[in-house]
C-alpha cells in the first residue's frame, strides 16, 4: 500500500505546481473594441505576410515539431499525413479518405481512427503553419486591444471551424504588420494569455511568408522541411499523390 501513498503525495504535489503554475502565469482575456480600426490592422497583418502569395499556392509541404508531414494541395482541399508508419490520404472537405499502416490499406474502424487522428493533426498543425492568413475567415471576429504601452494588438477569435471553435488570439505586431507573438486563450491550454514568438521567417516561392519557430516559456514548436509551389513539377512531383482519393 505504500506505493499508493507515494502515488497521492506525487498527485498532490503536481496538482499544487499546476495551480502555482496558474496563478503566477493565468492572465485575463482583455476588453477590446471591435470595428474599422480592427479589419484595418488584420489587413495590414495580411499584407505583411502576403496573404495573396499564400492563396496562389497550390501545394505546400512541411513538417511540425519532427512528428507529423504534410503535403497539402489547398485548391483540391486534399492532404498526406505521415507520422511514424502511418499515412493518410485526407479529404479535408468530407473529412474521409484513406489510410495506410506500412503500406497496407487500412478499413473499418482501425481507418476511421487514423482518419480522425489525422484531421486532427491537419487542423493544429496547419493553423501553426500560418494562422495569421486565417484573419478573415468564416466564423471570426476581430478586435483592436490597446496595451499597457499604448500601441494596439489584433484579437482574433474563432466562433466555428476546426477543431476547438471557440479560441482567441491576441496578435502582437512590429510596426511592419508581421507578427512578433500571440498570446491564446484556447480551451486546451487552462493558463489564460500564454504567449509564443512567431519568429524565423521563410519567404516561400510563391511569396507568402511563414513563421517557422514559435517559443514559450514551456517549449519550442518548428516547422520543417517547408516548401511550396503552384504546380506538382515544383513540389519535384511527376505523379498526382491524391490518386483515387
Amino acid at each position: 500500500m505504500k506505493w499508493l501513498k507515494r502515488l497521492g503525495v506525487l498527485l498532490l504535489i503536481i496538482v499544487a505546481i499546476l495551480a502555482i503554475l496558474f496563478f503566477m502565469y493565468n492572465e485575463p482575456k482583455p476588453d477590446s473594441q471591435k470595428g474599422a480600426e480592427a479589419d484595418a490592422l488584420a489587413t495590414k497583418m495580411l499584407n505583411a505576410i502576403d496573404k495573396t502569395g499564400w492563396d496562389s499556392t497550390t501545394y505546400v509541404q512541411w513538417t511540425f515539431k519532427g512528428m507529423h508531414s504534410f503535403l497539402w494541395d489547398k485548391k483540391r482541399h486534399f492532404v498526406k499525413v505521415t507520422w511514424g508508419d502511418s499515412e493518410v490520404l485526407l479529404d479535408t472537405k468530407k473529412v474521409d479518405g484513406k489510410a495506410f499502416v506500412s503500406g497496407t490499406e487500412q478499413t473499418g474502424d482501425a481507418a476511421k481512427k487514423m482518419i480522425q487522428d489525422a484531421w486532427g493533426f491537419f487542423c493544429n498543425d496547419s493553423f501553426w503553419l500560418n494562422a495569421p492568413a486565417k484573419a478573415f475567415d468564416l466564423g471570426t471576429e476581430r478586435s483592436i486591444v490597446t496595451q499597457e504601452d499604448g500601441t494596439k494588438a489584433l484579437m482574433v477569435s474563432y466562433t466555428s471551424g476546426g477543431v476547438t471553435p471557440g479560441d482567441s488570439y491576441l496578435w502582437i505586431l512590429d510596426e511592419n504588420g508581421i507578427p512578433k507573438s500571440w498570446k491564446m486563450w484556447v480551451k486546451i491550454i487552462p493558463v489564460g494569455g500564454m504567449e509564443f514568438t512567431w519568429e524565423k521567417w521563410e519567404t516561400l516561392s510563391t511569396g507568402a511568408k511563414i513563421a517557422t519557430f514559435h517559443k514559450s516559456s514551456a517549449l519550442d514548436l518548428d516547422i520543417s522541411n517547408l516548401k511550396a509551389a503552384v504546380d506538382l513539377n515544383g513540389m519535384g512531383l511527376t505523379t498526382d499523390p491524391f490518386v483515387g482519393l
